[in-house]
């Protein structure tokens, strides 16, 4: 498999579609969350599309505290990114959706609170029934959280932090998306974005999609 290069935006990208193309980018990763302008939306989503750039969707409502992470609190995250993926995006089936652990877990915080967490986004992706688009639980998160819900079974995909201090992020391989350093790319009229850049990983599959 060929090494893709994308970008992480908490921001519309519709209108720098191709200026993006142009510079590289093979993906971009844009949000599912409860926040309208954060989101990625279906006019953005064909955007990205016809300019030939893949997708990544990644969930993120909070997760940067320890106390966010529950059964509970997976179930719902994991009930309202499958809608927004199923009935906003029209997102196809087999791709993959990312749930972001932002910060540094402890071997005891992964093992109870933030598996909880993944356990309760599985059950409520299994709950949308048969017949309906099955999509990959992915995590984002440091290198020991990573493996840690993969080996466990909570997540197909994961993709890794770029925080080397975080814990076992220097000795995980397994990843299939790595985040690397913030950019400033150039866009329409000489204006600059800033994203965060990020890569696949040679032979694990990412979960990127397209749109009709």
């Amino acid at each position: 498999m060929v090494v893709l290069t994308g970008l992480k935006a908490p921001f519309e990208l519709t209108q720098h579609a191709i200026a993006i193309k142009q510079q590289g980018i093979d993906f971009a990763i844009r949000y599912y969350s409860h926040q309208a302008g954060k989101s990625l939306s279906l006019a953005e989503a064909r955007s990205l599309t016809d300019a030939s750039i893949q997708i990544g969707a990644l969930w993120q409502a909070g997760g940067d505290h320890l106390n966010y992470f529950s059964r509970a609190q997976g179930c719902a995250d994991g009930a309202a990114a499958y809608l927004m993926a199923q009935s906003v995006i029209t997102q196809p089936s087999g791709s993959a959706i990312y749930f972001a652990v932002d910060f540094n877990p402890s071997d005891e915080a992964i093992a109870g609170p933030v598996s909880a967490y993944f356990e309760g986004i599985n059950q409520a992706f299994r709950a949308a029934g048969p017949g309906e688009p099955k999509y990959q639980v992915g995590v984002y998160g440091s290198g020991a959280c990573c493996e840690a819900m993969v080996l466990k079974g909570l997540a197909a995909l994961s993709w890794l932090s770029p925080s080397p201090e975080y814990h076992g992020s220097r000795d995980y391989v397994g990843f299939s998306l790595k985040q690397l350093a913030a950019a400033s790319l150039l866009v329409d009229d000489g204006k600059r974005i800033s994203v965060d850049l990020t890569r696949t990983n040679d032979g694990y599959p990412a979960g990127l999609f397209r749109v009709l």
